[in-house]
């Protein structure tokens, strides 16, 4: 099983290319199944979890074609062409393996009224039910069935009537599945308390350019106008807020001066905001991130919250972080009850954090030693990475597929930066 070895103690610097969107790439996949003409998407990561879902799009029927792709570029294109699903089931055996796969529930009900879909798996961060999805697809004219590990959906007549749902809590996945199942029902619909993350913005976009009628498209209030068929499109998948976060605390721990390039500042000010507070120099460009730092980091006190608010995503980075702030960092987990499965592994490495229910107080220490640790969900492999990226000595970090899941060839672009990085097939 692969790892990767880390020697830390080099500080980053030159420039580093931030990929598309993994959680944006997921959530636009599916739209190709609301048509029967192609969707072709641009700037999509070369990840395990976008192989994975393409897998499942394989399986409904739809075919996949990869174009105008090199081995050494980052990012594909991709174009999905479901002329006709042969199935409208979504099994276990591939569900289980990524939680996104339930976002192919409101497409597969909206383009053919009856859609069974496994529950999901993915990365074991708590407990992550699907009952807003479900709650939000009732209301707009599904009727529901659970059994045997599946959900059962059907739209009577065939098709969606429209309705009005407002969430009790932000849901991100929620959010995107009634909005990809509302754009083709007979009536309207209007979402309330929806989540406005970025890449909710980014589907919204991508569905409008397939032909749906959307307004309020960033608001939490979102008034969609059923339409009788959408289109194929060409779109491009939006850059990675969290990967260009990530690097950004891995530049802020080691010091040095990276421009991240191929990002879009706006949608990042909450991670910005706090780099800056911690000490880090932050030059927001038209499409870079230059990050600068001598490694003289100050503690914070942070709380995970939706868009714009602290991503949950982020945590894991900060923490690593601010293992090395002199002084005490407080991080609140409040999205997610089973966040801090990193803090052992950090600990292996001589942290001091301590863990009271959601929250963990970080006490800066003064030095970490690498030491061989284990990734346990895709964010906390990061976490690893940068702790090792400082660490006195050599780190190697196993369950590594967690790391594929998201960030798209992480020890190349490290290594082009400084880094002493690379991927062992033996470990």
């Amino acid at each position: 099983m692969d790892r990767i070895l880390i020697r830390g103690g080099n500080r980053l610097n030159g420039k580093l290319p931030v990929s598309g969107a993994k959680n944006a790439a997921l959530t636009l996949m599916p739209c190709a199944l609301l048509t029967d003409e192609p969707l072709t998407l641009r700037n999509l990561p070369r990840l395990a979890d976008v192989d994975g879902f393409g897998h499942l799009l394989n399986q409904l029927g739809a075919s996949t074609r990869i174009e105008g792709s090199r081995p050494e570029e980052f990012g594909r294109v991709m174009t999905i062409r479901a002329g006709q699903l042969t199935s409208t089931e979504a099994p276990y055996d591939i569900v289980r393996k990524m939680r996104a796969s339930i976002l192919v529930l409101g497409p597969i009900l909206a383009r053919a009224g009856e859609a069974r879909v496994s529950l999901p798996g993915g990365c074991a961060i708590g407990n992550r039910p699907i009952d807003l999805h479900l709650k939000a697809l009732e209301a707009i004219g599904a009727q529901l069935e659970m059994s045997a590990g599946y959900v059962t959906a059907t739209a009577p007549g065939g098709r969606l009537a429209g309705g009005r749902y407002a969430f009790p809590v932000v849901s991100v996945g929620a959010t995107e599945n009634v909005v990809m199942a509302a754009v083709t029902a007979r009536g309207s619909s209007r979402i309330e308390n929806a989540a406005r993350e970025p890449e909710i913005v980014d589907l919204c976009r991508c569905l409008i350019a397939m032909g749906a009628r959307i307004d309020g498209v960033g608001t939490d209030t979102l008034e969609i106008e059923g339409v009788a068929d959408l289109h194929g499109a060409t779109y491009s998948v939006m850059p990675d807020r969290i990967e260009a976060g990530s690097y950004a605390c891995a530049v802020a721990v080691t010091g040095g001066a990276v421009e991240l390039t191929g990002v879009t500042p706006a949608d990042m000010g909450a991670t910005l905001d706090a780099l800056r507070a911690a000490g880090v120099g932050i030059e927001e460009r038209r499409d870079s991130i230059l990050v600068t730092s001598d490694a003289q980091l100050k503690p914070l006190s942070l709380s995970t919250a939706p868009y714009p608010g602290f991503a949950t995503d982020m945590q894991a980075q900060f923490m690593a972080m601010l293992c090395k702030a002199p002084g005490t960092s407080t991080l609140t987990e409040t999205i997610f009850e089973n966040r801090y499965m990193h803090v052992p592994e950090l600990a292996r490495m001589g942290a001091d954090i301590q863990v009271r229910g959601r929250t963990a107080e970080v006490n800066g220490v003064e030095r970490l030693v690498g030491a061989p640790v284990m990734a346990t969900d895709l964010r906390a492999s990061m976490s690893l990475i940068i702790a090792g990226l400082v660490a006195e000595g050599e780190t190697s970090v196993s369950r590594v597929y967690h790391l594929d899941r998201g960030y798209e060839r992480l020890e190349e672009k490290l290594s082009a930066v400084g880094a002493d990085i690379e991927r062992d097939g033996g470990g």
